[in-house]
C-alpha cells in the first residue's frame, strides 16, 4: 500500500496530497479537488465523529474466525462494503489517467475481491457514459448513481442505466445544491416524497437513496419506496458543518432500521471503522476517497490491495471485540471517547 499511495501521490500532485490520514486539514475548501466545502468542517467531523467513539477489547470468547461477508440487496459481499460513487478524475484528481481506466478498476477491483462498487455522474457527459460501459464490461457487477437532475434529463438517465445491465441504481440526492450545474444549464434539485416516489418507480430496480442526514428525510425515502438509504453528507463537500454521518447514524437506524437497508458513508479509514458503523446500526459502509487513492496509484491491484487491507482490519477488530459475524454487530462493543 506504500508503493501504491507514493504512485498516488505523484499522479494527484494539486489535487490531493494523500495524506497519512485522509481528514480534510491541508485540503479545505478544495472542491473540485479533493477536499472539503469552506472551512472543511464538514470533512472533518465525519472522521471526527467516529474517533468520538472507542471499541470495547474482549478476549474471553470463542470467536477466532469471524465471519466478515454479508448480504446486501441481494449481494453477497465478502465484507460489508461499497466504494462510494465517485466521478470526474479530470477535475477532481488531476488526470493522469483516463475516467475510463479509473472506472474500470474501480469496478473489477471490487468484482475481484468480493464486493461490489459504485459509479458516478456529473459534466462532462463522458461521466456517466463511460460509468455505464464499464458496468456493462463487469456484466452489471456495480451501482451506478445519477444526480437529482431536472427535466428531461433524469429520465433519459435513468433510461441509459437500464440498459447497462445493472439491477441496483442510486440518486445522490445530496448533489441537488451544486449551483453550478444550474450555471451550466444542467440543473439539480432537491426531490419531495412523491417525486422520489415517481422516479423509483419508473427505474424498475432496486433502488438506493444517498445523502439521508436525518430521520425526516429517511421516513421519506421509506414512504417513496426506496430499497436502501445511504447515510451521508456527500464526504463534507456539498453544505458546511453538517454533522459527521455517525453522528445521525443511530437515530435513523433506530426509526427505519427495521424498514431500509441503511448503508454509511463518511470518514472510514479502517477496518475499526467499518466495525463502529456496523455497530451504529449500518447494514454496510461506502469508502470513497481512499478508494480514489487506490485506483490512480495501482489501478485494479491497487484497489484489491486496499479491500485486502480493510478485511484483514475488520477481521482483526471483530476477534478483539468478541464479534462473530459482520452482519451481527452488538453496539455494546461501543464506549464514548472521554
Amino acid at each position: 500500500m506504500k508503493e501504491i499511495r507514493d504512485k498516488a501521490r505523484e499522479l494527484m500532485d494539486g489535487f490531493c496530497r494523500v495524506c497519512p490520514r485522509c481528514d480534510g486539514r491541508v485540503c479545505a475548501g478544495e472542491v473540485p479537488g479533493m477536499g472539503g466545502i469552506g472551512t472543511g468542517a464538514a470533512f472533518k467531523d465525519n472522521l471526527a465523529a467516529l474517533d468520538a467513539l472507542q471499541l470495547n477489547m474482549r478476549l474471553i470468547h470463542g470467536v477466532t474466525e469471524p465471519e466478515t461477508g454479508c448480504d446486501i440487496l441481494g449481494k453477497k459481499l465478502s465484507l460489508p462494503l461499497l466504494a462510494a460513487p465517485i466521478g470526474g478524475v479530470s477535475f477532481n484528481m488531476g488526470g493522469r489517467i483516463s475516467e475510463q481506466d479509473y472506472v474500470r478498476a474501480i469496478l473489477q477491483g471490487c468484482r475481484e475481491a468480493g464486493i461490489i462498487g459504485c459509479t458516478g455522474d456529473g459534466v462532462p457527459e463522458f461521466i456517466h457514459k463511460t460509468a455505464l460501459e464499464e458496468i456493462k464490461a463487469v456484466q452489471g457487477e456495480g451501482i451506478p448513481f445519477i444526480k437529482p437532475w431536472e427535466g428531461d434529463e433524469l429520465f433519459e438517465k435513468i433510461e441509459k442505466v437500464q440498459d447497462c445491465g445493472a439491477d441496483i441504481m442510486g440518486m445522490d440526492i445530496d448533489a441537488a445544491g451544486l449551483i453550478t450545474l444550474r450555471k451550466m444549464g444542467r440543473p439539480v434539485s432537491p426531490k419531495n416524497q412523491d417525486q422520489l416516489g415517481q422516479i423509483i418507480k419508473k427505474s424498475g430496480m432496486k433502488f438506493i437513496v444517498k445523502g439521508v442526514m436525518t430521520v425526516t428525510d429517511a421516513k421519506a425515502a421509506v414512504s417513496a419506496g426506496a430499497d436502501a438509504i445511504v447515510v451521508s453528507n456527500h464526504g463534507g463537500r456539498v453544505l458546511e458543518y453538517t454533522p459527521g454521518a455517525a453522528r445521525v447514524l443511530p437515530q435513523i437506524a433506530a426509526a427505519v432500521g427495521n424498514d431500509i437497508c441503511i448503508l454509511a458513508d463518511g470518514g472510514v479509514r479502517s477496518g475499526g471503522d467499518i466495525l463502529k458503523m456496523l455497530a451504529l446500526g449500518a447494514d454496510a459502509v461506502m469508502i470513497g476517497r481512499p478508494f480514489s487513492v487506490a485506483a490512480l496509484g495501482g489501478l485494479k491491484e491497487g484497489v484489491t490491495a486496499f479491500i485486502e487491507t480493510i478485511k484483514t482490519e475488520l477481521a482483526q477488530a471483530m476477534v478483539l471485540t468478541g464479534t462473530q459475524r459482520a452482519d451481527r454487530v452488538d453496539k455494546s462493543i461501543l464506549s464514548m471517547g472521554g
